[in-house]
């Protein structure tokens, strides 16, 4: 039996069509990479299990994620460049390591923004947080998926320390980010850069006098073992971003979009609860160790503001937005 001209044409394009569909489908099934710096223990690892849980069982196995913690897949800088390339698809990298690339984003680490963990959860659901996200895609090659936290971050002193004067002369070690230095250069602190697991050890022989860190993880890391007293500053927060690779994110549709988008927003909010309900049990932790636990006496922080800002409005115009939120909160 002979084929018309016709005939032949439409199996050509038919077979020919096939293998694209396929691969269509087959991309649509996918495990997403995940990397980021935390323990297992931490609460943002354990939202990113969750989220890849969750995201198993809604799309029937297409779609699901394995996280990799504790920098499995490199630090920040390492994870940002592949998710650049493509070769990761997704991160949950910190505000600042994000604010090191990105100037606006670095607005969301500008102190006294709140004074509060409560606060810290409203304002980064607030349009004004969100919309840094925006700044993402042109500058990084990523997509932003919203913001998770850490509560307000404390210092720990080698010394006894009872308020933010005390901080003056002090090797502190910070997180490095641009914000967190100049901040504390204003309180007359040497800022002093460590990788984070060698912090422990550089406080027990002196190398610092102290660190900056959030509650959750200053508890897991126990540095109530090498500091004589914590000073809470209420100042500081630190949050994250869930982050697709922009390479991966365009091979997926709208439908499925919206549902990684969602459930990660879901898993956000989990987050964020965990760490508004647990932050005052880890601080009774503390207090129970037992270890002195200071709150500023009430540090004149207009000045500090006024002259942060001299200096930040410039690079990071955002600043100004996020402190009307946070008055308003």
């Amino acid at each position: 039996m002979s084929l018309s001209r016709r005939e032949f044409v439409q199996a050509s394009v038919a077979l020919l069509s096939a293998p694209a569909f396929i691969g269509q489908a087959r991309a649509q099934a996918k495990e997403f990479r995940l990397g980021l710096i935390t323990p297992t223990g931490h609460s943002w690892n354990r939202a990113a299990v969750a989220f890849g849980e969750t995201l198993k069982k809604e799309t029937n196995g297409r779609l699901s994620a394995t996280a990799f913690h504790s920098g499995q897949l490199g630090n920040e800088a390492a994870m940002m460049q592949q998710l650049q390339t493509g070769a990761l698809d997704m991160g949950w990298i910190q505000a600042a390591e994000l604010g090191s690339r990105v100037p606006g984003i670095a607005s969301i680490n500008a102190p006294y923004l709140v004074r509060a963990t409560t606060d810290v959860a409203k304002l980064v659901r607030h349009d004004a947080a969100l919309r840094l996200l925006d700044l993402l895609p042109r500058e990084t090659g990523t997509v932003g998926l919203g913001w998770g936290i850490t509560g307000m971050r404390v210092v720990f002193s080698t010394k006894d320390i009872t308020g933010a004067k005390d901080i003056k002369g002090m090797k502190l070690r910070i997180n490095p980010t641009p914000v967190y230095r100049d901040f504390y250069q204003q309180l007359g602190a040497a800022p002093t850069p460590i990788p984070t697991p060698q912090v422990f050890d550089a406080m027990a022989n002196g190398q610092v006098d102290g660190l900056e860190a959030d509650i959750e993880f200053s508890w897991n890391q126990r540095f109530d073992k090498v500091a004589k007293a914590m000073l809470q500053m209420n100042a500081l927060f630190m949050p994250f971003a869930p982050l697709v690779s922009g390479r991966i994110w365009q091979r997926f549709d709208a439908k499925d979009k919206e549902l990684i988008r969602g459930l990660t927003r879901q898993s956000l909010d989990a987050q964020i609860k965990d760490i508004v309900t647990t932050e005052l049990a880890l601080i009774e932790k503390f207090k129970a160790a037992p270890f002195p636990i200071r709150t500023e006496p009430g540090l004149e922080v207009t000045a500090l503001v006024r002259d942060f800002d001299k200096l930040w409005l410039p690079k990071a115009p955002q600043i100004a937005e996020l402190r009307k939120v946070g008055a308003a909160l």
